[in-house]
């Protein structure tokens, strides 16, 4: 029996502190019996009853002693219970108990359902608990709505913009998101707040789970705060071209451009401009005029070199030049402008390093270390591509090659995410010993150390900004670019492969890295996988016994002067058709190639647009629905080009200087074919014309593409791996034997 107030409370609430909900009840039931109209009893006990699972007591127990207040006294005593409650889910959020916490604030909402406070932490605690049901949730709570009406509202900020950085960083990708941060905005009286919760999470949406329209329309509501954050427009700018919204991503880039004022940001914000036009397709009057002004930055830049940039700036300095070797084919006065700002970059990065307090030094070579390097040379390979993309595919058969007993391979995934990829999940398996990192150069760097890698192979070049800045970081004492790009042109890497034919035999007088010819090819392949074709003629209105050219590339590729080569190819061949497919925006690059059409007296119901495929094996298969492809210039086809001539499809191409004008050219000499390698403007069309014309021609073509996949350098990827191979063993030879 209860004869101490005092005391039966504090062993009340030791009970209760001990999870002796047994005792504690009764304690506070015989304290209900005495003093039947001291309300808080019965807020004890309830709350006792709820945390041993019995919610409907546990409401019938708060609910007993206002059954005959008036209303002035009910809102007294619902408040003073709400107060109590939420005294004890903060005490349980201390103690990480987010099941308890999140179950009484939901008995909490029931009380007080608006109080916007308490919804917000509710919302934390469901995605702690992965309980959320975003649409359902939202709806009957009433969230947005309490927030659009902002009346009587004293919201915490902070557990708003917590709410908001869990709500993105864990379910990112449903559009209520949208509205729940559109209903947010008025809170924010500090835009540099919004800032740092949006932008990384559109980063991650855009670029790692490759949803770029959704990822727009989240910097599109950053853009009410502030509409002229140039850094919010230079992703937005990206964003919207990367949905194939080009006409608003050129829109938006332009914008960008005007509002930049220092030189790096002008560099990169018509790199935007360029980006756009080129994805777009056809626009190349605009595209040259925008060239020209951002070689004229580039130069003034050069002069310039300002003294002070920050990371991000510097990143963004190689990125531009990507786009100039699909405008030109000059690669002398190319690299003349892109090694200075590269060299600019690496000193930027290492100058950025050591304010970091890092030091990537490598140690002097002695007779311990040849000691532990007599059995196995680490090879590092770092990307962003290790998936369903062009250098995935062509990559792989290194990877599956490789000799194990001699070589420790490391894959450093740049950017990872667990994705559905079965290719992804491929490398997973056979990369060796395998590091998921993000988009933290000094980070992916710092790992690369740690792990002593001896070359440290990079297959991204300049497509990607981060993994310039771990090469430029110097990480490991050998750096090789391979594949992904032509050089970066970065000092701190040491070699870039190609091979014989590649690239010109005085390219060495134009590039920084020492360039590592293999002897026979830089790219071998064992074959691709081909699906069921989805294209007849029949479906292209086009007859059975025409010639079919086609092109399959990307709009950048598109160069007005190679696409009136391939409109005087149809010209002069009788009864044939081209075939074009390739991303781009579908209305200019129809409207690009009927005037060029016109323009060379060629009847555009000849020109055939095809649908894209997202299928890479169905893609190859309707390849062979082609009787010759023709190639661009002065950017060729890779990967297409591969694929082609796996397919046993003659090809036209034009070689140029540049490693991007010598793709096609290398890949056929190592394929054992000639037929169709032109040198001039004049070659490429006289190619065009014969092999159209030459039914005999294509398929002894044809019949050696097919013999060649059993003899030809190109189709084999085991001996292309004892070349790499044989390539890194003679580079660390000399690594010893120069230090």
């Amino acid at each position: 029996m209860i004869t101490d107030i005092y005391n039966w409370q504090n062993q009340a609430e030791e009970y209760f502190l001990q999870e002796n909900y047994l005792q504690s009840s009764k304690l506070y039931e015989q304290a209900i019996v005495i003093e039947p109209n001291t309300i808080s009893y019965y807020w004890h006990l309830g709350l006792i009853l709820l945390l041993q699972g019995q919610e409907v007591e546990a409401q019938m127990t708060w609910m007993l002693p206002m059954t005959d207040a008036d209303e002035e006294q009910l809102q007294i005593w619902a408040n003073e219970l709400f107060h109590f409650l939420q005294i004890e889910a903060e005490r349980r959020e201390t103690l990480t108990e987010y099941s308890l916490a999140w179950l009484i604030r939901q008995h909490m909402r029931e009380i007080n359902p608006s109080y916007i406070n308490n919804l917000l932490q509710i919302l934390i605690l469901s995605i702690k608990l992965q309980k959320f049901e975003a649409i359902d949730d939202l709806n009957e709570w009433g969230l947005i709505e309490y927030l659009i009406e902002k009346e009587n509202i004293e919201i915490n900020l902070g557990l708003l913009i917590q709410v908001l950085k869990d709500f993105l960083n864990t379910i990112p990708l449903h559009p209520v998101n949208l509205n729940l941060i559109e209903a947010s905005l008025p809170y924010f009286s500090d835009p540099h707040q919004c800032f740092s919760i949006l932008l990384p999470a559109a980063l991650e949406i855009g670029h790692t789970l490759l949803k770029p329209a959704l990822a727009s329309s989240l910097l599109e509501l950053h853009l009410r705060l502030e509409p002229d954050n140039v850094e919010i427009l230079r992703h937005l700018a990206t964003f919207y071209q990367d949905a194939r919204n080009y006409s608003q991503g050129i829109e938006t880039a332009r914008l960008c451009y005007s509002l930049s004022e220092g030189l790096a940001d002008k560099i990169f914000a018509l790199h935007l401009v360029l980006r756009g036009l080129m994805s777009a397709g056809g626009y190349w009057q605009e595209i040259c005029i925008t060239y020209q002004e951002l070689e004229t930055v580039f130069q003034q830049f050069i002069k310039a070199q300002p003294s002070a940039l920050e990371e991000g700036r510097i990143l963004r300095l190689l990125s531009p030049s990507f786009a100039i070797p699909h405008i030109k084919d000059a690669p002398a006065d190319f690299r003349a402008i892109h090694n200075k700002v590269a060299e600019i970059f690496n000193n930027y990065i290492q100058a950025f390093a050591q304010s970091e307090g890092k030091n990537y030094s490598h140690p002097i070579i002695n007779n311990q270390s040849l000691i532990s390097h007599a059995k196995k040379i680490k090879i590092g390979y770092v990307s962003y591509a290790f998936r369903s993309h062009s250098v995935g595919w062509l990559s792989r058969w290194l990877f599956q090659h490789h000799n194990r007993d001699k070589f420790d391979i490391y894959t450093y995934f740049i950017n990872y995410k667990l994705v559905n990829d079965h290719l992804q999940e491929w490398y997973l398996s056979q990369g060796g010993k395998v590091r998921k990192l993000g988009m933290n150069g000094l980070e992916i760097a710092d790992k690369i150390y740690q792990d002593e890698i001896d070359i440290l192979v990079d297959l991204d070049s300049v497509t990607l900004d981060i993994t310039c800045e771990v090469m430029a970081l110097k990480p490991a004492p050998i750096q090789v670019t391979w594949l992904g790009w032509d050089a970066s042109g970065i000092p701190a890497i040491d070699y870039f492969i190609a091979d014989p034919y590649v690239l010109p035999d005085n390219a060495q007088n134009y590039y920084i890295e020492k360039i590592w010819r293999l002897p026979q090819t830089y790219i071998a392949v064992d074959g691709f996988e081909v699906g069921v074709p989805t294209l007849r003629r029949d479906d292209l209105d086009i007859p059975i016994d025409a010639v079919v050219y086609l092109s399959a590339q990307r709009g950048c590729k598109r160069h007005p002067e190679t696409t009136k080569w391939q409109m005087q190819i149809i010209k002069q061949v009788p009864n044939s058709y081209f075939l074009i497919k390739g991303l781009g925006e579908e209305e200019t690059i129809k409207r690009f190639f009927y005037q060029i059409a016109e323009e060379e007296g060629v009847d555009c119901s000849r020109l055939r647009f095809l649908p894209l495929v997202h299928s890479e094996s169905v893609h190859r298969a309707n390849l062979g629905i082609a009787d010759i492809v023709l190639d661009t210039f002065p950017y060729n086809g890779a990967t297409t080009t591969l694929e082609t001539l796996w397919m046993g499809i003659p090809l036209v191409t034009r070689v140029g200087e540049q490693f991007a004008a010598r793709n096609s050219y290398t890949m056929m000499k190592n394929a054992g074919i000639t037929e169709g390698i032109a040198w001039t403007d004049e070659e490429y069309i006289e190619w065009g014309v014969r092999l159209g014309k030459d039914e005999a021609l294509r398929q002894q073509v044809a019949l050696k593409l097919k013999a060649s996949r059993q003899t030809a350098p190109l189709w084999n990827g085991k001996q292309f791996t004892r070349e790499m191979e044989k390539a890194y063993e003679q580079m660390w030879q000399r690594y010893i034997e120069k230090k």
